[in-house]
Formats: structure tokens, C-alpha cells, sequence
């Protein structure tokens, strides 16, 4: 398959350009500056729609879309062009070069605020942003949709899990947001060959799928990654929580949760 890769010089981005051509796919990487490692990285501002992007995406079978401000800390100012415009641009840009399929880097952020609930976590989970972050990806979810069934595309967005860019990406209790972010912890290998599966399965219409590890204990479900796109992930770790995670995530349990539901009961519904 011809694939364009999205953010192919960050660290995701590069390792999946790698692992797709060792498949022997034919890689096309796309980034804000041009480089020739270890796959062609065109430059290109994905904030722009112009004639060169559609030119850059014709005769393509796929694009896997990383490229983002990644930090779940970013903010409207940079969110917007690099998330939210950018997306759109792509998504247009596919459609008017025929491209078939669509894989959308989206992430576990969309439902960010069921961290201190008990629900399972699927495809069909009502969205919970608690960021500009997780916003702009439910956004880009919204727009594949529309694509989808407006104008036939086939599209994939795949909510990925914790990859580290320290610690060889090796989960345990040095991780952020204690059982939280371990339980969603997804190993290289479970990325690489779970967005490999979503760029070459056969999927019609629109999806969305999780991406973690099969870590035992975690809330996420694998149905409709194992339905959608046929792909199990094999790797899996428990969260390890010593008494030093428990006190700081008990400790975000009450500025999320309790002290809010303190002031609640005390103030009443009027306030």
C-alpha cells in the first residue's frame, strides 16, 4: 500500500514510518520540516489548504494522522491551527485526491473526565473532555464522521492509550495519573502493529476504536478493536500502585471530585 504518515519526525511518527516499510509498504511522510531519515519527510503546514496538499495526498491508499500539538496541556492558541484546522485541511484535501481511507490519531483524552468513574469505557461512551486537548480530538473524531458518511470515506479514529517518550516506554508507578495512566499504558509493539491493522483492514464507514495494552484491571474495551479492525493487542501489564501513587492519586481525587462535591452539598443547587 501507498501511505502517507502525518508528524512522521516526531517519535510516534517515526517509528511507525519504519515499521510500515518494513512491511513494504511505500511510506510518504509529511512534517514541518523536510528531512531523509529513515523514510522521505516532505514539509508541510497542515494549517494551510492549498493545491500542493491535495497533489502530495493523489494516488494514496492511506494517511495515518499523527501530526498535533501533543501536550494535553496545550492550549486554544496553538490547539487550533495545529489540531482542530489542520484536520479539516487533511480530511479535505483526502477527499478532493480520492483517498480511501482515513486513520485519525485520536486519543484517551476525549474521556478524560471519567478517570475517578467506574464505567466501562467504549466506542459508543458518551465523550468527557476535560481539556483544549481532548476537545480538539473529539472535533476531529466529528469531522471523520462527517466525511465518512457524507462523502463515502473510509475512516478510523483510534483513541490511543499511554506510549512514554522516557523510561524505554516500560509502564510501572513512574508513570503520571497513577492507576489511571497505567492502565491505559500501550506498549511500541501494540502501536505500531494496532495502527498498522487500522490503515489496512477492511473497514467501511466510520469507526472508533481504543488502543491500549491489554493491561489486566483497566476500564478500556477491546471489542470493537478486535471487532473493527481484527487486532488484539499482546502486550499487558497491572497498574503498580505503592503508597506514595495511592496518597497523590487520592490526593487528585479530591481537587477533581470531592472537594467540588463537598462544596455542592454544602452550597445547595442555588449558588
Amino acid at each position: 500500500m501507498k501511505i502517507v504518515v502525518t508528524g512522521a519526525a516526531g517519535h510516534l511518527g517515526s517509528k511507525l514510518s519504519a515499521h510500515l516499510q518494513s512491511l513494504g509498504h511505500e511510506v510518504t511522510g509529511l512534517d514541518l520540516a523536510a528531512t531523509d531519515r529513515p523514510v522521505p519527510i516532505v514539509a508541510v503546514d497542515l494549517s494551510r489548504l492549498d493545491d500542493r496538499l491535495e497533489s502530495l495526498l493523489r494516488g494514496q491508499d492511506a494517511i495515518i494522522h499523527l501530526a498535533a500539538d501533543r501536550s494535553p496541556d496545550a492550549q486554544w492558541k496553538t490547539v487550533i491551527p495545529h489540531n482542530m484546522d489542520a484536520v479539516l485541511n487533511l480530511f479535505e484535501a483526502a477527499r478532493r485526491a480520492g483517498v480511501p481511507r482515513m486513520v485519525f490519531a485520536s486519543s484517551n483524552w476525549v474521556v478524560g473526565g471519567y478517570r475517578f468513574r467506574k464505567e466501562r469505557l467504549g466506542a459508543d461512551t458518551v465523550p468527557m473532555p476535560v481539556n483544549p486537548y481532548g476537545m480538539s480530538k473529539l472535533m476531529g473524531e466529528r469531522i471523520g464522521a462527517h466525511y465518512a458518511a457524507a462523502h463515502g470515506m473510509s475512516v478510523v479514529c483510534v483513541r490511543i492509550g499511554w506510549t512514554q517518550w522516557t523510561h524505554d516506554n516500560k509502564p510501572g508507578p513512574h508513570m503520571a495519573m497513577g492507576r489511571w495512566g497505567q492502565l491505559m499504558w500501550l506498549s511500541d509493539r501494540d502501536f505500531l502493529d494496532g495502527m498498522t491493522a487500522a490503515a489496512t483492514a477492511v473497514v467501511k464507514g466510520f469507526a472508533v476504536v481504543n488502543l491500549m495494552s491489554n493491561n489486566p484491571g483497566m476500564r478500556w474495551s477491546l471489542d470493537e478493536t478486535r471487532a473493527v479492525l481484527g487486532f488484539t493487542p499482546q502486550d499487558g501489564a497491572p497498574a503498580q500502585l505503592p503508597l506514595r501513587v495511592g496518597f497523590k492519586e487520592f490526593g487528585a481525587w479530591l481537587a477533581q471530585v470531592g472537594v467540588p462535591r463537598l462544596v455542592a452539598k454544602l452550597t445547595g443547587s442555588g449558588w
